[in-house]
Parts: structure tokens; C-alpha cells; sequence
């Protein structure tokens, strides 16, 4: 996640009332899922995407080229196809050769292949503490290896189960943690070549639960009716709003933020971190053995229903609030 300057002092925001959100367009039942996320899968993902040979994976360096390699072989182990030329789209604003990894699922039905959805997630992170101290490498489980893994399983399930109607994009983004760098460099060549954006879900730091009576929340929740086709597409209260994300505006600090100026189309942020759950945002002990794996395991299973509906709906459900 972007750095949050903003954050000290935490003030405590009183809960938001009366929250609206459009009005389901659909009597939709949940999709009803067999394949299940092995937690080996998810933890053997993250173990690699999070150790300290990736030098903490910061944009430019030789780490995060070998993270882009292991991605490149995930997508290309799971059938998933390169969108451009080849996996690696170059981003047009950083100074060294740094790349975004883009795979594309075509969608099943002949008409609705033609709509994108977007699972995204950045893989970079902020590489090597310049300090001499005992532990150096700033590993990033947390943010955002947990929400790539995330992506790289939704990936696997589509690639397995053929279930999508419309297109997928499964996007791991560079330069994040330098200002949003690769959703900036991306989304308006996307936007220049009429690409057909439904809607995107951007997956940001889900490695530990919240306390809460929901699984996790988007950012931006009146901006859409997301939250709300969300639980109706999973037949739970897997979405809830915070508070805290609206006070610190996290909509407008993550991947989904470029697309959502690019495009105008429902592009949010999926998150578990809620300022009280993790103590080691952007510092050096974000790292693979405080992640909890069974939560992480749970969440990805709880979302397919979800991306499922999103992915094969007939019409557009999830729409901008007026």
C-alpha cells in the first residue's frame, strides 16, 4: 500500500450512518463453488513471494525482476495467456526497465467476452533499509504479496474451472509503492485502445483477519454498489464499511484509484488491514511468518462465488451510485 503520511495521529471516527448503496438489480442466488483453494498453494506463494531472496521486491531492482519471473511462469503454468505481446507491460514513467505483469483469461461467451473484469494486485514492495540493523529486508508479506497470492489463486480457480463469461485480466502491478506508477502507466494505454472495462477489484493487504462482524472492506464504499453485490454474490456479510478508510480517503491511495480516473467505472480496493490488526505496516517485520494462512485460504474461497458472478452476470450489475 502507498505510503499513508496521514497516519499519526489515529483519531477515532465516530461509525457512518445511514450508508446507501443501489438497489440489487438482480434476485442473484450465490454461485455455487466445488473447487477449493488448497492452503498449500496459498502459503507456498507467499512463503517465496515474501523471502528475503526477493531483496523486498522494490520497482527497478534485480528482486522484484525475479518475482516478475516467478509470476510469468505461475500464469504460464495455468494456461493464463499473455494480454500484450508478451506477460511484462513496460511502465512509461520510471527511469529504469520496470514492468507490470498483465495474463488474460478470454471469457466463454461470445458476447460478453468482450467485457473486462480486472483482478489486481501490486508486487512491488520497498526493498532494502539503507540503516546497518539486524534485519534489513522490508519483505512485504503483507503488503502486497498477500493480495498478489490472492490474485494468482483467483487466476488458478478460472484457469481450472473455465467459468467466465466475460474476459479477465489478472494485473500484478510495479511502482506502486513509488506512486501508483504502474496502474498510471497502464490504465490510459488501455483506455487509448477501447478496452472495455466492467469493473476492477483491486486486492490490498489481506494477510491477517479484522475483529469485525465482516470478512473485509472495499475502499470508496458509496462510490458503487459493490459492497452490496458482494455479499449477495457470496451469500454473506463478507463486506462491511470502516470507517477509518474513508477518513484516510484509501480509494484514492491504491491501484484501483488510476482506473477509476482513466475509466469512471466501479474500481475498488478489497482489504483485512483496519489500522488495528497489523503492526508492521511499511516495516521490516511484514513477513511471511506473522501472515495468517488459514485466513488468507478462507478469504480467496469466500471471494470466488463472488468474482464467479462478477465474471458471468448477463448485464452490468455493479454500477457507479448517482
Amino acid at each position: 500500500m502507498k505510503k499513508l503520511y496521514f497516519l499519526l495521529p489515529l483519531v477515532l471516527l465516530a461509525c457512518k450512518s445511514n450508508q446507501t448503496t443501489s438497489k440489487t438489480t438482480s434476485d442473484s442466488k450465490p454461485a455455487e463453488i466445488v473447487y477449493k483453494v488448497e492452503q498449500s498453494d496459498v502459503s507456498d506463494f507467499l512463503k517465496y513471494l515474501s523471502s528475503d531472496e526477493l531483496q523486498g521486491r522494490e520497482t527497478g531492482t534485480q528482486g522484484i525482476e525475479k518475482a516478475a519471473v516467478f509470476l510469468e511462469d505461475f500464469l504460464k503454468k495455468n494456461n493464463v495467456k499473455p494480454y500484450f505481446a508478451t506477460y511484462r507491460d513496460t511502465l512509461t514513467n520510471f527511469k529504469s526497465p520496470a514492468f507490470n505483469i498483465v495474463g488474460v483469461l478470454e471469457g466463454t461467451d461470445p458476447v460478453l467476452k468482450n467485457e473486462y473484469v480486472v483482478l489486481s494486485a501490486h508486487y512491488d514492495h520497498i526493498g532494502i533499509e539503507k540503516k546497518q540493523q539486524p534485519d534489513q529486508i522490508y519483505n512485504g508479506a503483507n503488503d502486497d504479496a498477500s493480495g498478489v497470492t490472492a490474485v494468482a489463486q483467483m487466476a488458478k480457480y478460472f484457469s481450472k474451472s473455465k467459468s467466465n463469461k466475460r474476459s479477465i485480466l489478472f494485473v500484478f502491478f510495479a511502482g506502486e509503492e513509488k506512486g501508483l506508477l504502474g496502474s498510471k502507466s497502464m490504465a490510459p494505454k488501455l483506455k487509448a485502445k477501447n478496452f472495455n472495462l466492467y469493473t476492477q477489484l483491486n486486492i490490498e493487504m489481506i494477510g491477517v483477519p479484522m475483529k469485525r462482524d465482516y470478512l473485509a472492506y472495499v475502499t470508496g464504499f458509496d462510490k458503487s454498489n459493490m459492497a452490496e453485490k458482494i455479499n449477495e454474490y457470496t451469500g454473506k456479510k463478507t463486506i462491511g464499511f470502516l470507517p477509518k478508510e474513508a477518513e484516510y480517503k484509501l480509494f484514492y491511495r491504491s491501484d484501483n484509484y488510476s482506473f477509476f480516473e482513466a475509466f469512471g467505472k466501479p474500481c475498488q480496493s478489497i482489504s483485512t488491514f483496519d489500522f488495528e490488526n497489523f503492526d508492521y505496516y511499511h516495516h521490516v517485520s511484514d513477513e511471511f511468518k506473522v501472515m495468517d494462512i488459514p485466513h488468507m485460504t478462507s478469504f480467496i474461497q469466500e471471494f470466488l462465488p463472488a468474482v464467479t458472478k462478477i465474471a458471468t452476470t448477463p448485464t452490468e450489475e455493479i454500477v457507479m451510485n448517482k
